[in-house]
């Protein structure tokens, strides 16, 4: 099982953690929500839980709790720019679903 991360994103984790002046890494992961049952949490990693998974990619972790992990096993995060709009962007191959405005999905 695992996760990765383009060098884009990473760029911009490694960034963000920078200008916060601390962190391990990014911390992934899944919460009930949504039209289609799914969203995507990220958040700052500053200490590890019990049973946390760290994959590490361009020099940034990515911290993935178990449960978590069943749902997004193979995916890519990316960090995309269209015109004004920025912001991480999942290639999931476990999606069998998503609701119309993008912001949750179903496995």
């Amino acid at each position: 099982m695992a996760i990765s991360i383009t060098e884009t994103a990473a760029s911009h984790v490694a960034r963000q953690l920078a200008e916060r002046g601390r962190g391990l890494g990014i911390r992934v992961g899944i919460t009930t929500t949504g039209c289609s049952g799914m969203a995507y949490v990220l958040e700052y990693a500053d200490q590890l839980q019990e049973g946390d998974q760290v994959f590490e990619a361009h020099g940034v972790k990515i911290v993935v709790d178990p449960k978590s992990l069943v749902y997004i096993d193979g995916t890519e995060m990316d960090f995309v720019k269209q015109g004004l709009n920025e912001g991480f962007e999942f290639r999931n191959p476990n999606v069998k679903g998503e609701c119309g405005c993008g912001e949750s999905f179903s496995v």
